[in-house]
């Protein structure tokens, strides 16, 4: 009667273990998912702070004397206003204005914790055409060490 049930323990033991293993594997999988979604989360915030810092400077160092002084004063903040804005290679003149090198130099330098942000892949456009009303779009990218493509943040607001 003992015979046909030789090894049983051993079978129902390996299956426990095959399935604990599962399972701190699927635990693994769902810690790194997390690791990398809070991880752009943070780039993400990062991105909205500076982009906040620079239109903060812009708001309050620009000339409001009267609407062409305005619109002279912005002028002077755009930077790279050309290039394609899906794949953050942006080209043209970079400004002269020091807020705005500074702000590039904070964005693309060390201190900076979004991966991989060129100082081709930042841009602040300014239209003051008539019925655009001053509007003013930051657009900052950067590309994560694991990214196939850049990912991006853009804030428009309008100075008045």
């Amino acid at each position: 009667m003992r015979k046909p049930q030789q090894g049983v323990f051993l079978i129902e033991a390996l299956m426990g273990i095959l399935i604990f293993s599962l399972g701190i594997l699927s635990l693994v999988a769902i810690q790194t998912s997390a690791i990398s979604a809070q991880s752009d989360a943070q780039f993400r915030i990062e991105a909205a702070n500076l982009a906040d810092q620079i239109l903060s400077q812009i708001w309050v160092n620009v000339n409001r004397t009267n609407a062409a002084t305005l619109q002279a004063s912005l002028a002077t903040f755009q930077h790279q206003p050309d290039g394609a804005v899906a794949s953050c290679n942006f080209s043209g003149t970079a400004s002269a204005n020091a807020l705005v090198t500074a702000w590039v130099g904070t964005v693309t330098g060390g201190t900076t914790r979004l991966p991989g942000a060129g100082a081709s892949m930042q841009q602040i456009l300014v239209n003051t055409t008539a019925g655009n009303f001053n509007r003013v779009t930051v657009t900052l990218c950067w590309r994560a060490s694991l990214d196939a493509a850049p990912r991006r943040h853009s804030v428009t607001t309008f100075v008045n």
